[in-house]
């Protein structure tokens, strides 16, 4: 089962895709249930009502879903946590050794975007980078856990997200922060779609991401170092996490920071994959500068 929003920005409607028994996908609307996919709808145990709803053939299939555009599956967080170098490899790509506890940070929920959308260069950027990352949703509040048991039952479901990152604004020198080169407009896109926790094995999934077609980055989510249970566990005893909110759990190596690949450019398309949970692409295009009387 695979959760989805389509239409317009900011007038997105809920369906959801299955396949028929011939294989083909088909869309239903979700709008009998409710009028997006949010927090409230999660909370209240929106994916087991619309497995029943579906079961029971009460949802009304959604003919021109084909020529809808894809939004991200979820309405506006109302907060996204990334994690930093949680993959061996990718920190020591990065320059650092892995962390012993989980880096995190925080990124502005208007940086959320759908996966087929043009992504924005800023104007001045020269080290706009790209990053695969499997997407934690969260399905009820998660405050001071106990244990990982208890937060993985706060895990709604998965996305696929690219968490686009501008590393001369996040690392270099003193003027160097984390919040400036991951807080760029449209660079959180999340989906196609949502799969339900319980549908998924989130502990072993194959991440890849290609740009102009060629393959940069290739692994599973076997290889965090911390797995989603332990993230939502975490970042539990620091912040109020509440239905919608997305965890980023960090990249695998093979990003642009590496050195063994160039940054992007305007006209570059980026795409980026999480097995099962669907593929995103994004041609970049560069951001006019602001223009000063």
């Amino acid at each position: 089962m695979k959760i989805m929003r389509l239409g317009e920005h900011g007038r997105e409607q809920p369906v959801v895709l299955v396949d028929a028994v011939d294989g083909s996908p088909r869309c239903f609307s979700l709008l009998p249930l409710t009028n997006d996919i949010d927090g409230g709808f999660l909370a209240a145990g929106g994916v087991d009502r619309v497995r029943e709803a579906l079961a029971a053939g009460e949802l009304p299939l959604l003919e021109e879903a084909g020529a809808l555009r894809v939004g991200s599956p979820v309405a506006r967080p109302g907060t996204v946590v990334g994690i930093g170098m949680n993959y061996a490899a990718h920190a020591a790509e990065s320059g650092a050794e892995p962390p012993s506890v989980p880096v995190v940070f925080l990124k502005p929920s208007n940086t959320v975007t759908g996966p087929y959308d043009p992504a924005p260069l800023p104007p001045r950027s020269t080290q706009y980078d790209w990053e695969v990352e499997l997407g934690i949703v969260i399905g009820r509040e998660a405050g001071y856990l106990g244990s990982t048991e208890e937060a993985a039952a706060c895990i709604a479901g998965y996305v696929t997200a690219n968490d686009f990152s501008e590393r001369e604004y996040q690392l270099p020198g003193a003027a160097g922060q984390w919040t400036k080169g991951k807080s760029l407009p449209g660079s959180t896109p999340l989906g196609p779609w949502l799969v339900p926790a319980q549908d998924i094995d989130g502990g072993n999934l194959r991440l890849r991401s290609w740009v102009n077609g060629e393959p940069r980055q290739d692994s599973s989510s076997s290889e965090l170092i911390f797995d989603a249970p332990t993230l939502v566990h975490h970042c539990s005893q620091y912040m109020r996490l509440e239905p919608g909110d997305v965890i980023l759990t960090g990249t695998p190596q093979g990003v642009a920071l590496s050195g063994r690949f160039p940054y992007l450019q305007p006209g570059d398309l980026v795409e980026v994959e999480v097995e099962g949970l669907g593929r995103q692409r994004q041609e970049l295009f560069r951001t006019p500068a602001a223009v000063t009387a």
